[in-house]
């Protein structure tokens, strides 16, 4: 299967045109505009010879054009993969059912007995879930340091051990943001391979590669497929360590299905349309709420009251749709202010069309008290709006209409 090509680079390098043609096949099947969905388990062949053609490409090398059973490819997805790859400025990218499906599918393949991983308390739980307990039983190690520590970052790493440093940026959900070049140079003087999930962020607004990170990650669930309707993910990076994790999708099975490729492809098309207008609808929704009486804090990379803000403005061509902030309140507070808004929908996740707002006291932390909860970084009052593509100026009046019926005594300031 053809990895990333660079045939579109000459219809130009802006995000807008590298969503709508890079990576794609100009002359595609049934002379059809969009990639076809190519809805089928298995592949035949018209006689032995071209088995056997097929077979010593496979074995010993070559270009394949085909495959011989779904689980091993198929067209829509190797389509998909190839967008993808030049969205990232990388030479491939492997395609999966799901953001955690990516994330450890490449730790299960890459990592093995004695090894460890360091990572960033910023990150999706899940992750952090996923390297704590399920590698630690197959003798994998995970150290967690505080996001933006870089010396607790370097004495976590264990000489001739420690084979992944792994961050998000921005983080979920204060948008941390991490240096990637410091990042970069800290993995190749210690030998250990930098992984950045930058699903926050998208490749509109960040090329992590272009600085010397080994892998980008993205939950493709939310800005590239962008509508909500759709669960994939991604890993994108050097051709030879894709073609390692894609062989290694070919035991494991998690092969995303041709309609979701579709979708997802669909998806990027309209990508940097969506993530520039909500980068511009977050920055004025953070100035407001950092305005607001009834605010506490406001967490965006974008506000020079945030402790990323230097890196975020040098690393960064916009600093994306997500604002994290906390209610002047307790927690119920914070959540009757949730639900009298109008625009957005409650519910756990972001990057599509429509708003999203959640209080991670609940959705992500319910099962720790406040005490708990409070130990780690999650207070009560905290609420994540992710920005949809609605007007800036709708979202402000929903939110200022709500703010302004916080109870005056519950909006006595948080120590």
């Amino acid at each position: 299967m053809k990895a990333s090509t660079s045939k579109q680079d000459e219809l130009g390098k802006g995000a807008s045109t590298r969503a709508v043609h890079g990576g794609a096949e100009r002359d595609k099947g049934f002379h059809a505009m969009t990639t076809p969905i190519v809805q089928t388990a298995t592949y035949t062949f018209r006689d032995t010879a071209a088995v056997i053609e097929f077979l010593d490409k496979k074995v010993y090398g070559g270009e394949l054009d085909r495959e011989e059973y779904a689980r091993y490819g198929n067209p829509s997805v190797w389509s998909l993969e190839r967008r993808i790859a030049n969205l990232e400025g990388a030479e491939d990218a492997v395609v999966y059912p799901s953001g955690m499906s990516a994330a450890t599918s490449l730790f299960l393949t890459v990592l093995r007995p004695g090894t460890h991983i360091v990572m960033t308390d910023d990150c999706y739980r899940r992750t952090r879930q996923f390297c704590e307990t399920t590698l630690k039983k197959f003798g994998i190690d995970t150290s967690i340091v505080p996001m933006g520590d870089s010396r607790a970052l370097e004495a976590a790493i264990v000489p001739r051990k420690t084979r992944f440093i792994f961050t998000e940026t921005p983080t979920n959900p204060y948008l941390r943001v991490a240096d990637l070049r410091h990042l970069a140079e800290l993995g190749k003087a210690h030998r250990a391979m930098t992984l950045l999930d930058t699903t926050f962020a998208t490749p509109v607004n960040l090329r992590p590669l272009e600085f010397g990170i080994d892998f980008v990650m993205h939950s493709a669930t939310k800005y590239f497929g962008g509508h909500n309707d759709v669960l994939a993910g991604v890993i994108a990076g050097e051709a030879g360590r894709i073609k390692a994790l894609k062989d290694a999708r070919g035991i494991f099975g998690n092969v995303i299905d041709p309609h979701q490729a579709f979708l997802v492809e669909r998806g990027l098309k309209t990508l940097a349309v969506r993530v520039r207008h909500q980068n511009e609808s977050a920055l004025k929704v953070a100035q407001f709420l950092e305005n607001h009486p009834k605010i506490d804090r406001v967490y965006y990379p974008g506000l020079e009251s945030h402790p990323d803000y230097a890196i975020a403005k040098a690393q960064m061509s916009g600093f994306g749709g997500v604002v994290s902030f906390e209610v002047a309140g307790d927690i119920k507070a914070t959540s009757d202010f949730i639900d009298r808004l109008r625009i957005p929908y409650i519910a756990p996740s972001l990057g599509g069309a429509e708003s999203l707002i959640e209080q991670p006291a609940y959705f992500s932390y319910y099962d720790l008290s406040s005490e708990e909860r409070g130990a780690i970084g999650i207070k009560d009052n905290l609420a994540r709006f992710a920005l949809g593509i609605e007007d800036a100026d709708d979202i402000i009046s929903d939110l200022d209409a709500s703010l302004n019926q916080v109870p005056a005594q519950s909006a006595a300031r948080q120590v």
